[in-house]
C-alpha cells in the first residue's frame, strides 16, 4: 500500500501552556475548523473532546496528553482544495504536577504551539514548558490568547515573552482593538486586517487595515523584517539596497528560521470568542517543521554499540519510540508510538530492543480523541497506537528485528511526595496491585514499593494534587476502595565524608561453609564533566558508582556482581532513617574467597554489611526535596505572604511585578508546603495563587534532621 499523504505535509505538534491559558480551548476550535467535531466543546460545561476523562472534565483540567489526528484546509488564504495538511496533535497538561506529560510529548514533537493568557502574560509554568522544549530543540509558535478579557494587553504579554522566554521572539500580527473592543488581527507580512464572522467565527475575512492602527503596523512590519533579513544574506542584501522583498521570499526564509529556533513567531487572539484560531492554523503549516524538516533521529545499534541514525524516510528500516501507555475501556492496552523511519502494517513482527523481545503487532489505531479508527498501515513521521502489546514501557524502541536499534530513551524527574495507601477490603487488596502497576506503567514519574518493615506499599509521586488523582482513578478506573495516609516527603539520604572498611562473612555450620571477604572505600559521587569518558573498570548509573580495583583474580570474576548488588541493596536503606541513598562511588579493591565455601550470597551479605558499616563512618547526612516556589499575589498581601514563606525556611530570592499583581520567588523546603495552599487562600482572600516546582535536593539542617530521624525510629 502506498503512503495517502506526503511526508511533507505532515505536522506533528503539541499545545503546550500554563494551567488556564485556555490551551483546551483552542485544542477544541481546532477540532471545530478541522471538521473533526461539529459541535465546539467548552471546558467550563464539561464536554471537551481532548479532556475526556471523567476527573479532567470535574476539574477542569488536562490531566493527559490527548493524540488527535486532524486534516487543515488553508483554502479560504486561496489554495486549492488539495492543499490539505494532517496534523496529528498532542494536548498537553498544565498542571505542575503532570509535567512527566508534557516533557515526553516534547520528545516525539517536531514543533509546538505556546498558548499565553493576554492578561497573565508568561507565567511559571509557561517558563518550565518553554525549558523543556528548549532542551528538546523543539520550535514554537506563540499565541497570545484571551485577548478580549478585562485586563488584557498584548505589548504586556509579549514584554514577558522577550523578558523571561527568549529574546528571539518577535510579533507576525497586532489585534485590532483589546477587552470588550478586541475585533480582529493584522496580519504584517501581508498587511491585510483579518475578522471573523459567523457564529463560530468559521468565516475569515481579509481587508483594509483600519487607519489606528496602520502607523504601528508599519513600524512592526519593518522590525519583523529586519529580524527575518538576519537569516539570509541575499535577502539581507536585497533589504539594505532598498528593494521590497516578495511575501513568498519573507515567508520561506522566516520558516527557515523558525525550524532553526532562530525565531519564535507571536500571533494572537481569543479562541474562546472564536477569533485568530486558523491563522494559528496556518503558521502551523507555513513555519513549523514537517517530518522531513527534522535531523534523523539518533540510537545505538543493540548488536554492535555502535551509534546509528534513522532518517524520516519509508524506505529506512522500521523504527518507532513508545511516548505514552494508556489502558482504554472499549479496547484495551494502548500503547502509543512516533514512527521515525520505515513503515510497519498491522500483523508485523517488531523487535522491542529495551526488553529484547519479539511482539507481533495486532491492531493500529489513530485516534480522534475519544474515537479511534483503524488503520492497516503507518509510515515514517506518523503517530498511532498499537492495541495489546504486552510488555512495551515508555521510552522502548520498536524496531525491525533484522535492523536492532535503541533510540534515544526519555528521562523523567524523580517523585518528591510519598504516600501510605492500603486496600478496605481482601477484594480490594487483588485489585489494587493491577491498578497501581497499571497506573505505574502509564506514569513513570508515579512509582509504587512496598514498606519491608510494616510490609504497606507506599506510592510517591510529584505532588499531592498528582497521588490525589492517582487514587481518584483507582477508585472509578478499577473498582478499588483504598485508605490513605498523609503524604510524606520523599527524603534521600547521603554521605559528605569517605571511609574504608574490610568485612569478612564466615559462617560454619555442618558441611558446607559461607565465606566472602570485601574490602570498599566509599566517597561522595562527583559530576560526570561533559567529554570526559568513564574508565573500563568503572560502572555509572544514576546517583551510583561502582569502581572494580580487583587485581590478580583475589576475588574470582563470579562474585564481582554479587558484590555490586549487595552495595545497591544495602543503599535502598540508608544508615540515618532508611531512606534511599543517592550519589556515592563505592570502589571494591580488594578481599579473598575460599575454593569451596565461597558463594554469591555470601560476598553479596558481605557487601552489604561492609556497606552499612562504611555508611555510618563516613558522615551520613538527610537530604530533602527543596521546591521552586512563585506566589502571585495582589499588593496588599506582600507583607503576610513573605512573612509565611519566611516561617517556613524559604529564601526568598526575587519579588517582580505582573500587571497589577506582585509576584515573590523563593525556594521552600517540601516538607513545610503541605496545606500551604489552603493557608495561603486564607490570608490573601482566596486571591494569591501559588505555583510549585521541584529544584533540587539539599541537606537538611540538623535540628529538623533530628526530628525526621526520630519520627523514623
Amino acid at each position: 500500500m502506498a503512503r495517502d499523504y506526503p511526508l511533507e505535509k505532515v505536522r506533528n505538534f503539541g499545545i503546550i501552556a500554563h494551567i488556564d491559558a485556555g490551551k483546551t480551548t483552542t485544542s477544541e476550535r481546532i477540532l471545530y475548523y478541522t471538521g473533526e467535531s461539529h459541535k465546539i466543546g467548552e471546558v467550563h460545561e464539561g464536554d471537551t473532546v481532548t479532556d475526556w476523562m471523567e476527573q479532567e472534565r470535574e476539574r477542569g483540567i488536562t490531566i493527559t496528553a490527548a493524540a488527535i489526528t486532524c486534516f487543515w484546509n488553508p483554502s479560504y488564504m486561496g489554495a486549492d482544495l488539495s492543499q490539505k495538511v494532517r496534523f496529528n496533535i498532542i494536548d498537553t497538561p498544565g498542571h505542575i504536577d503532570f509535567t512527566s506529560e508534557v516533557k515526553r510529548s516534547m520528545r516525539v514533537l517536531d514543533g509546538a504551539v505556546v498558548v499565553f493568557d493576554g492578561v497573565a502574560g508568561v507565567e511559571p509554568q509557561s517558563e518550565t514548558n518553554w525549558r523543556y522544549a528548549e532542551e528538546a530543540n523543539v520550535p514554537r509558535v506563540c499565541y497570545i490568547n484571551k485577548l478580549d478579557r478585562t485586563g488584557a494587553s498584548f505589548e504586556k504579554s509579549f514584554a514577558s515573552i522577550l523578558d523571561r522566554l527568549s529574546t528571539k521572539a518577535v510579533r507576525v500580527q497586532i489585534p485590532i482593538g483589546l477587552e470588550d473592543k478586541f475585533e480582529g488581527v493584522v496580519d504584517l507580512l501581508t498587511m491585510k486586517a483579518y475578522h471573523f464572522e459567523g457564529e463560530k467565527g468559521e468565516k475569515v475575512v481579509a481587508g483594509e487595515i483600519p487607519e489606528n492602527v496602520k502607523a504601528e503596523a508599519e513600524k512592526y512590519r519593518k522590525e519583523l523584517i529586519e529580524k527575518i533579513v538576519e537569516h539570509d544574506d541575499a535577502l539581507m542584501h536585497e533589504y539594505l539596497e532598498g528593494r521590497e522583498i516578495p511575501v513568498e521570499m519573507l515567508k520561506k526564509t522566516l520558516r527557515k528560521a523558525v525550524i532553526a529556533n532562530g525565531i519564535f513567531p507571536v500571533l494572537t487572539g481569543s479562541s474562546l470568542k472564536n477569533k485568530g484560531v486558523q491563522l494559528v492554523l496556518d503558521a502551523v503549516v507555513d513555519y513549523l517543521p514537517s517530518p522531513l524538516d527534522m535531523p534523523p533521529a539518533k540510537g545505538t545499534n543493540t548488536d554492535t554499540g555502535a551509534e546509528e541514525t534513522r532518517p524520516a524516510s519509508d524506505e529506512a528500516p522500521f523504527a518507532a519510540l513508545i511516548f505514552k501507555l494508556q489502558v482504554d475501556p472499549f479496547v484495551g492496552a494502548l500503547s502509543f508510538f512516533r514512527v521515525y523511519s520505515g513503515s510497519i502494517a498491522a500483523g508485523d513482527d517488531i523487535y522491542d530492543s529495551a526488553n529484547n523481545k519479539k511482539e507481533r503487532l495486532g491492531r493500529i489505531v489513530r485516534l480522534q480523541a475519544d474515537k479511534r479508527e483503524d488503520v492497516k498501515i503507518v509510515y515514517a513521521g506518523e503517530i498511532a497506537a498499537a492495541v495489546g502489546l504486552k510488555e512495551v514501557k515508555i521510552g522502548h524502541t520498536l524496531c525491525d528485528p533484522a535492523h536492532p536499534i535503541a533510540l534515544e530513551s526519555i528521562v523523567f524527574p524523580e517523585p518528591v511526595v510519598s504516600m501510605r495507601i492500603e486496600p478496605n477490603t481482601k477484594a480490594d487488596q487483588e485489585r489494587m496491585g493491577i491498578a497501581l502497576s497499571r497506573l505505574s506503567d502509564e506514569d513513570p514519574t508515579f512509582r509504587i514499593k512496598s514498606d519491608p518493615e510494616t510490609m504497606e506499599t507506599i506510592v510517591s509521586g510529584m505532588g499531592e494534587l498528582h497521588l490525589e488523582i492517582i487514587v481518584e482513578r483507582m477508585k472509578r478506573e478499577f473498582g478499588v476502595q483504598a485508605s490513605t495516609g498523609k503524604p510524606q516527603v520523599a527524603y534521600r539520604e547521603t554521605i559528605q565524608g569517605t571511609s574504608d572498611v574490610e568485612y569478612k562473612h564466615i559462617k560454619q555450620t555442618g558441611g558446607r561453609g559461607q565465606y566472602g571477604h570485601v574490602k570498599i572505600r566509599i566517597k561522595p559521587l562527583e559530576p560526570l564533566i561533559e567529554g570526559k569518558k568513564i574508565k573500563n573498570n568503572v560502572e555509572r548509573e544514576d546517583h551510583f558508582e561502582f569502581i572494580n580495583s580487583v587485581r590478580g583474580g583475589v576475588i574470582p570474576q563470579e562474585f564481582i556482581q554479587p558484590v555490586k548488588k549487595g552495595i545497591k541493596e544495602a543503599m535502598d536503606r540508608g544508615v540515618l532513617a532508611g531512606f534511599p541513598v543517592v550519589d556515592i562511588s563505592v570502589e571494591l579493591y580488594d578481599g579473598s574467597a575460599h575454593d569451596v565455601d565461597s558463594s554469591e550470597i555470601a560476598f553479596k551479605l558481605a557487601a552489604i554489611n561492609a556497606m552499612q558499616e562504611a555508611m555510618q563512618k563516613a558522615k551520613p547526612v538527610l537530604l530533602e526535596p527543596i521546591m521552586k516556589l512563585e506566589v502571585v499575589t495582589p499588593e496588599k498581601f506582600m507583607g503576610d505572604v513573605t512573612g509565611s514563606i519566611n516561617s517556613k525556611r524559604g529564601a526568598i530570592e526575587a519579588m517582580g511585578e505582573r500587571g497589577q499583581a506582585r509576584v515573590i520567588t523563593a525556594k521552600v523546603p517540601l516538607s513545610e508546603l503541605f496545606g500551604f495552599t489552603t493557608q495561603l487562600r486564607s490570608l490573601t482572600e482566596g486571591r494569591a495563587v501559588p505555583n510549585l516546582e521541584f529544584s533540587h535536593y539539599a541537606i537538611v539542617p540538623k535540628s529538623a534532621a533530628d526530628l525526621v530521624i526520630a519520627a523514623r525510629k
